[in-house]
């Protein structure tokens, strides 16, 4: 009996111990292809900075310490290699969870997985093309004739890949809510009701994962609230019905027979 019920919890330990390996495989290869175009990376990645300080000779990147720039880099490939894995990334997350699905939803797997892709891709340009070029003015801002900004390799690139992966993570909030749903786990109206303490969740998670200023606060809450009711929308289409609803819905279809028998017997007289 004891073999019996440790037996499937193996299996999916197994399963995990797989997909975790084959994950760090696609991480390795991207972090190895990448680090061959480190420095052009590099300048990728520090561009809305660049273009923030302008043409101000006193502002300028630096490193602090002799070894700062080659972990740096090392650093810049890896964060590449992760960006490059997310296709298999995402299709080992998804299908380690597959299992909980039905058949007949199987056949949703492979757009689940694309549109993964896609609002990664989304939300790491919103943080890369609007949220940086902003934020970067508002920091840049405080420097004076006397006070400069000189920005350190690691810390710039702390701060970016945080903000970078957590703008791409964060704009998988419909499919995260729509595969529950799906899963029967969170319903339309449960949504709708819980509403208001999303959109406080979206402000202090905002909050705790942008720096403490209320321009990156804003910019990231509130494409959270939209990607919320969009959230809504996809439950509604490809969630499980509530049992209160089809029951509402039974009575009525019966009402309707019920009325078209009356109807029926009523042309036969």
């Amino acid at each position: 009996m004891s073999t019996e019920e440790k037996s499937p919890f193996t299996e999916h330990l197994g399963e995990l111990r797989d997909r975790l390996v084959r994950s760090f495989i696609a991480v390795g290869i991207g972090f190895v292809a990448a680090y061959f175009f480190k420095e052009k990376l590099f300048e990728i990645l520090i561009a809305p900075l660049v273009n923030a300080m302008g043409e101000n000779e006193n502002t300028r990147m630096i490193f602090t310490g002799l070894p700062e720039a080659f972990f740096t880099y090392l650093k810049v490939s890896l964060l590449t290699g992760i960006v490059v894995a997310t296709p298999v990334l995402f299709y080992e997350f998804w299908m380690f969870v597959s299992p909980g699905l039905y058949r007949n939803e199987k056949k949703y797997f492979l757009p689940i997985v694309i549109l993964s892709v896609f609002f990664f891709a989304i939300g790491s340009s919103f943080g890369y093309f609007v949220v940086f070029p902003y934020g970067f003015k508002f920091f840049l801002g405080f420097a004076t004739e006397n006070i400069h900004a000189m920005p350190s390799m690691k810390e710039y690139l702390s701060f970016a890949s945080k903000m970078l992966l957590a703008f791409g993570f964060v704009f998988e909030l419909p499919l995260v809510l729509t595969f529950l749903a799906r899963m029967g786990l969170v319903t339309v109206p449960f949504l709708k009701k819980n509403r208001k303490y999303a959109l406080l969740l979206f402000f202090v998670g905002a909050a705790i994962i942008t720096p403490p200023d209320v321009v990156t606060q804003v910019m990231m809450a509130l494409p959270l609230m939209l990607l919320y009711e969009i959230s809504i929308i996809g439950a509604r289409i490809f969630g499980k019905k509530n049992t209160s609803e089809i029951d509402e819905e039974e009575p009525e279809n019966q009402d309707n027979l019920s009325q078209s028998d009356t109807v029926n017997q009523d042309d036969h007289t």
